[in-house]
């Protein structure tokens, strides 16, 4: 306690109702290709719907990542989600059909490299890299041109001057600078009609916008013409400022800004998709998950993923982290139209994966259908997988198994292309792949709850794993409150007295049968103490799933007590 110099009272706190916290156990991440979208940046969705806002629809290249992504959003509400491309082809539309086009990845990017209107491609490009930027088309007009604003869509002319309330002028910001002519507006039009289905649909439109780059808006936020249109835009960035734009991007102070000799309409192209990323792409994204101080997250489906993505993943993330497991799904060929080899094919595939717990794979892909493009499709199904790991979170714990008729059914299944037999699923159950099986009147369910791990092993079961990711996890975060404190008696009853009781409430929720907290002078012996180090042993008795039933039925005579036949 505080030494006081003179008679008084001294009041003080202590806080003794620290906790072992919850941690998040639903939330996936995803890298995978799509149509539109920042690259190699994470953004969070919360739905399908939100999904395709920040991602676009699926397309014939894109639609394996967009319904993994998709399938796991409908058993839970929190995707971290990373675009992927070719970054060695794809390429942002851009104004100037005449220039290099270039690729800007994301905002970050754009800050750091084009923002300062160096890049010679015209006055706007395209948020994003893909074709879908090919489809838009921006029209400027100012106060001078704004009268009998008609835009040329195809062979249609578009009247925009009702799109408005009045024309621009001169703002009341640019007024008292003493200058005059800023204000424009912008309107961003779908041309091709790839974005709403109609061509020369209106986007986005920006009104009494400013030439001056410090003008302001009555509530004071910038109404420069570069700034409203990066910061609110969903489609396109500046560039450059108009040829015809003297005085552009100037303060106002007593500055007379140039009119346009005519509106401004300018079509963009040359954007190019490249949705088939490398391996090297998929990895360099999925490596962005690996940072757990950044990224908390416990899922991570990889959608159509080759071996080598796989086994990236598995090593380079989450055996890193030590706190998410990977759903990886076998390919295509081995299970599409592969009648007959199905078996054999999936566990070639498993044998050139790695062996961790860490990792689960199912035993192929399902038949659904995609509304956007009226077709069916074949996606992989460890967006279910990892989603069945949600649904048992949400009606159940982490440590209860994701499989079987009560938690495991999986979603949107047309059909299976291979619902492996009792025959097969003994072949693929024992080399680590859980079977998904449809079964008439019970629906398409995970039949199996088995971890890549090929040695036997408590931890070669997906519940017993994601038990231990729980309590390591939320125990690790209390830990970190003793960082700094005494390796004392005193430290090591409260660390104790900390972790015991959030071990009895996983046990009283049947995650664990028994368990032990070791944390005193048996284990923090003065050489321990000297190193600056503290050391605590927690047993763990994790609680098993039910795999195998035997049923036995025993018919006796009439005549035969049951004590007599060992009843």
């Amino acid at each position: 306690m505080a030494f006081q110099l003179s008679p008084g009272v001294l009041v003080t706190e202590r806080d003794l109702t620290a906790v072992v916290p919850s941690v998040a156990t639903t939330a996936g991440g995803f890298a995978g290709a799509f149509q539109w979208g920042p690259v190699d940046q994470v953004v969070t969705v919360d739905s399908e719907n939100q999904l395709v806002q920040r991602f676009g629809i699926p397309n014939d290249t894109t639609y394996e990542s967009f319904f993994t992504a998709a399938n796991f959003l409908s058993y839970g509400n929190n995707l971290q989600v990373i675009r992927v491309v070719n970054q060695g082809t794809a390429k942002n539309a851009i104004a100037n059909a005449s220039a290099t086009a270039i690729l800007i990845k994301n905002e970050d990017q754009y800050d750091g490299t084009y923002s300062d209107g160096s890049a010679s491609v015209g006055e706007w490009a395209a948020k994003y890299p893909g074709v879908l930027g090919n489809s838009l088309k921006v029209a400027m007009a100012d106060g001078n041109t704004f009268g009998g604003w008609n835009v040329i869509i195809g062979s249609s002319v578009i009247d925009t001057d009702s799109l408005f309330d009045s024309s621009p002028s001169t703002s009341p910001y640019v007024s008292a600078q003493g200058g005059s002519h800023d204000e424009m507006h912008i309107i961003v039009f779908d041309e091709d009609g790839q974005w709403t289905g109609t061509k020369g649909t209106v986007l986005e439109k920006f009104a009494f916008v400013s030439k001056a780059s410090d003008a302001k808006r009555p509530d004071g936020t910038s109404s420069y013409y570069k700034e409203v249109v990066n910061n609110e835009s969903k489609y396109i960035y500046w560039m450059d400022h108009t040829e015809l734009g003297t005085n552009w991007g100037t303060t106002a102070e007593n500055k007379t800004f140039a009119n346009l000799a005519s509106n401004v309409q300018l079509s963009l192209s040359l954007g190019v998709s490249a949705d088939s990323p490398t391996d090297g792409n998929i990895n360099s994204a999925l490596s962005i998950f690996a940072n757990d101080e950044l990224y908390d997250l416990s899922l991570l489906p990889l959608g159509k993923a080759s071996s080598t993505v796989a086994n990236f993943a598995i090593s380079s993330v989450a055996e890193v982290r030590k706190d998410c497991v990977v759903f990886v799904s076998p390919e295509l060929a081995d299970v599409v139209n592969n009648v007959g080899d199905e078996v054999t094919d999936v566990i070639a595939f498993r044998e050139t994966l790695s062996s961790t717990s860490y990792a689960v794979l199912d035993s192929g892909y399902k038949y659904q259908y995609d509304r956007y493009n009226d077709v069916y499709r074949y996606v992989p199904l460890n967006g279910d997988t990892a989603g069945t790991a949600v649904r048992t979170d949400f009606v159940a714990d982490p440590w209860f198994s994701p499989a079987g008729f009560n938690r495991g059914q999986i979603k949107n299944v047309v059909k299976l292309p291979f619902s492996p037999s009792k025959a097969d699923r003994d072949l693929l159950y024992k080399k680590g792949v859980n079977p998904v099986v449809t079964f008439p009147g019970n629906g398409t369910a995970l039949f199996g709850d088995k971890t890549l791990l090929a040695k036997p092993s408590a931890f070669d079961r997906i519940n017993v794993r994601r038990l231990f990711i729980v309590l390591e996890k939320a125990i690790a975060t209390a830990a970190k409150f003793q960082l700094f404190e005494f390796n004392d008696a005193f430290t090591r009853a409260q660390f104790r007295n900390l972790v015991e009781p959030f071990l009895r409430e996983v046990e009283g929720r049947r995650g664990i049968n028994e368990f032990k907290v070791v944390c005193d002078e048996s284990n923090n012996t003065g050489e321990v103490v000297d190193r600056n180090e503290f050391v605590a042993d927690i047993f763990i008795k994790p609680a098993r799933s039910i795999n195998f039933i035997q049923l036995n039925f025993i018919a006796t005579r009439s005549g035969i007590s049951f004590e007599e036949v060992g009843a």
